[in-house]
């Protein structure tokens, strides 16, 4: 009997103790309060911490974290971006939008745009405006098509301008004209028929490889057109026969692409190594520095380079006469070396091959 005595009052002790955090809690409850003073005072504590909870995180401030995140405006964007600056200008705030500005070069052959150029490097570099004063502005030749430009930069590849004439000539009457030179016609003409004309079996595969690619539809007109610089470089150095400087000349010469610079040619390195009277033939690596000055105009600049290098051996007479013929210079001994040395030996020191002749 002293053991049941002794266990009755265990069983109620855990329901007092029960009762003792809701008591402490509260602290305006005393411990001999009844359990529904100790209920209302929970809950009381209860709708105060409610009041408190809605009153630290009002729904006002949620809309404007996202604000405070903004994009750099890139392509697509630079529209939506130029609205949304007009519309916070209209109410006197500050933008925050930053819109990237876009360049369109204009080809040399743009009205005015010759002008600019000899303008701009005249006031740029004195040095080249004593030539600039000796000859006249350069002009330009025009071609149909991309493609047919392709083509004859191909067929002029290693051989002087008289010899590259003849065999485009005979190419043109084999296909027929000059606006029946395209892909399908290109690739219906085989080795053989080709070397009859003079052109050898190796350009002869060059050609085939530009016309499928044309054909494929990795490279058209409308394409060429339209591409930057550097995607241009990218995409036409993939088709077999056709270097740097193949595509830097077809740039400037079929193009005219007005900030091309052709730090592999030969002719225009001597041409700066003349003008600024340096001890050594510059480098390909150091043109980009020499002729920063010239930007955006470096292809009328190499032009003139062109005209100073032939002054040496030419007389004043034939020099201008041949200078207004067109915007490139013809395939002398000079682009027949430097070619050669891109084909042959890219690493070969420049200083060892090159000849003025």
């Amino acid at each position: 009997m002293g053991e049941q005595s002794s266990s009755q009052p265990q069983s109620p002790q855990p329901e007092t103790q029960t009762l003792i955090p809701p008591q402490s809690n509260g602290a305006s409850v005393n411990s001999t309060e009844v359990s529904g003073d100790i209920v209302s005072s929970t809950t009381i504590d209860t709708r105060r911490i409610t009041e408190l909870g809605n009153v630290s995180s009002p729904p006002s401030k949620i809309p404007l974290r996202p604000r405070k995140i903004r994009k750099l405006t890139h392509d697509g964007e630079d529209a939506k971006a130029e609205e949304d600056n007009n519309k916070t200008a209209a109410k006197g705030k500050p933008s925050r939008a930053i819109t990237v500005p876009r360049i369109h070069a204009r080809p040399l052959t743009y009205e005015g745009e010759l002008e600019a150029a000899i303008h701009h490097l005249r006031s740029a570099d004195p040095l080249l405006a004593e030539l600039i004063d000796v000859y006249p502005p350069p002009s330009f030749e025009s071609f149909p098509t991309p493609f047919l430009a392709l083509i004859r930069n191909i067929l002029y590849q290693q051989l002087a301008a008289k010899a590259g004439n003849s065999i485009y000539t005979r190419f043109v009457a084999l296909c027929g004209g000059e606006h029946v030179v395209v892909p399908e016609t290109v690739l219906a003409l085989d080795p053989q028929q080709l070397r009859q004309i003079g052109v050898s079996g190796r350009k002869a595969s060059y050609l085939h490889d530009l016309a499928r690619k044309y054909q494929n539809g990795i490279l058209s007109d409308a394409a060429i057109v339209s591409m930057d610089d550097k995607s241009l470089f990218t995409m036409l150095t993939m088709v077999n026969g056709i270097g740097s400087w193949s595509v830097h000349m077809f740039m400037i010469n079929s193009l005219h692409r007005p900030d091309v610079l052709p730090v592999n040619d030969l002719g225009v390195r001597k041409g700066v190594q003349m003008l600024y009277n340096l001890e050594e033939l510059p480098r390909p690596s150091q043109m980009e520095q020499l002729c920063v000055k010239w930007r955006p105009y470096r292809s009328v600049a190499s032009w003139y380079m062109w005209r100073l290098i032939e002054a040496k051996g030419a007389s004043a007479t034939s020099t201008v006469s041949r200078s207004v013929m067109s915007l490139p210079p013809p395939l002398d001994d000079i682009q027949q070396q430097e070619h050669q040395q891109q084909q042959s030996q890219q690493l070969l020191d420049p200083m060892s091959v090159f000849s003025i002749g």
